[in-house]
This record gives structure tokens, C-alpha cells and sequence, in this order.
């Protein structure tokens, strides 16, 4: 079932008509909305970063950070003011921090979060050592990729790892804009020219046991 998920949802139970943002989240709760398997996922991409090496010290960055399903293992994790994030969609990053990260947590570990559709790192008070987008590169144009790609490379300082997830397909996903709940596929080739186009050395790791397939990616900063 690939990426069959919310189109399953949207096209047999709701006519395709979900959109995106706070309607789009009050329809399907902000778990739902950015890809369910909440407990499943948010633990492998923790585990996967561990094993690359990330520890308490480094500052990490979770680019399309959502509802914090992968934040409430990092930020327990990281030293206070270690965790930076980006999303688009106040709405569900607020009901991230109100139902599963809690006010005394989120006091203690002091999180930075930038609101922001225009990957503006820039925003950000620190530099990351690491950073992460799973399954964000499923719902981008390559228009929207190749802007990550440039403004993260212009934040970071060389060395710099940033781990992505995408799905891949035979032939490349070339849709006018991004959505949410939309399905993005792109070739091995082109995942790697979002790299080398805009400063960054590509590694593809391939499989790394997620449920729905999606392949991994390292790029990393020259």
C-alpha cells in the first residue's frame, strides 16, 4: 500500500475533497494528517538517527517537524535548546505541543520551532549538525525540494548531515505545487541532482525497514 494512505481516506471515504490546513487537520486529527503508525514511526526515525551517530550535544534540526511524531523522542533526547523544526501548519503544531508534548516538557527542553512555507532556516537561532525531513520530499513539486535544498545549504556549515525520505518511482512526479495529502514519487537520479545542483555530496542508503517504503537519502554539505 505505498503511499496509498490518504488517498484511500480522501478518494473512498471523502470524495478527494480534504484539503489542506486546519480543515484538512479538524478532519482527520493532527496524527492522521501527517501519516498515522504515530508510536511505529515516530521510534524508527529516533532509532535511525541514533545510529547515525547523533547524540544529546548536537543541535538538530526537523525540517516539517508536523505534530512532533518523531519530536517526542528527539526532544526528551537533546539538550535544552537542541531541537529546531519548520512547519508550515501552526494548527498542527500547536495541538503537537498541547496534546503530546505537554507544557512542562516543552518548558524544560525549550524547543524552536519557525513557522514558516518558504524554508526559512534563516529563522533559526543556531546552526544544526543534523538534520531530517520524513516523508516531506512525498509531498513536495521538485520546485519546492530544490528551494529546501538551496536555502539549507546556504544555513549549514560544510560536513553538515541532512537525512531525507522520498518514494521511488519510475518516472518523476512534476505537479505545479506541493500538497499535504498528495503523493510524490521521484527517480533515483533526480533525488540525487536536488544534492549535487545546489552543494551537496549525495549517499543513497536505500531501504531502512520503514512500513510504507519510503528510501533514504544523505546528503551531505560540501
Amino acid at each position: 500500500m505505498k503511499g496509498n494512505l490518504f488517498n484511500w481516506i480522501r478518494y473512498s471515504l471523502f470524495g478527494g475533497v480534504i484539503p489542506e490546513g486546519k480543515k484538512g487537520i479538524a478532519v482527520l486529527g493532527h496524527r492522521f494528517y501527517v501519516g498515522g503508525r504515530w508510536d511505529e514511526i515516530g521510534q524508527l526515525q529516533f532509532d535511525f538517527m541514533f545510529a547515525q551517530g547523533l547524540r544529546p550535544e548536537h543541535v538538530f534540526l526537523d525540517i516539517g517537524c508536523g505534530s512532533f511524531r518523531g519530536g517526542i523522542h528527539f526532544i526528551p533526547y537533546l539538550n535544552k535548546g537542541n531541537y529546531l523544526a519548520i512547519e508550515k501548519e501552526e494548527e498542527l503544531v500547536q495541538r503537537g505541543i498541547e496534546n503530546e508534548l505537554g507544557k512542562e516538557l516543552f518548558d524544560a527542553k525549550r524547543p524552536e520551532i519557525v513557522i514558516t512555507e518558504a524554508f526559512e532556516f534563516t529563522e533559526l537561532s543556531k546552526v544544526p549538525d543534523y538534520s531530517l525531513s520524513l516523508s516531506l520530499f512525498t509531498h513536495l513539486s521538485s520546485a519546492d525540494i530544490n528551494l529546501c535544498m538551496k536555502n539549507l545549504r546556504a544555513f549549514v556549515n560544510p560536513g553538515h548531515r541532512y537525512y531525507a525520505t522520498f518514494f521511488e518511482g519510475g518516472s518523476d512526479s512534476e505537479r505545479r505545487r506541493s500538497h499535504s495529502l498528495d503523493h510524490f514519487e521521484y527517480t533515483r537520479t533526480t533525488i540525487e541532482k536536488f544534492g549535487t545542483e545546489h552543494g551537496w555530496e549525495t549517499h543513497y542508503i536505500g531501504e531502512w525497514n520503514h512500513p510504507r517504503d519510503l528510501i533514504m537519502v544523505l546528503y551531505t554539505a560540501r
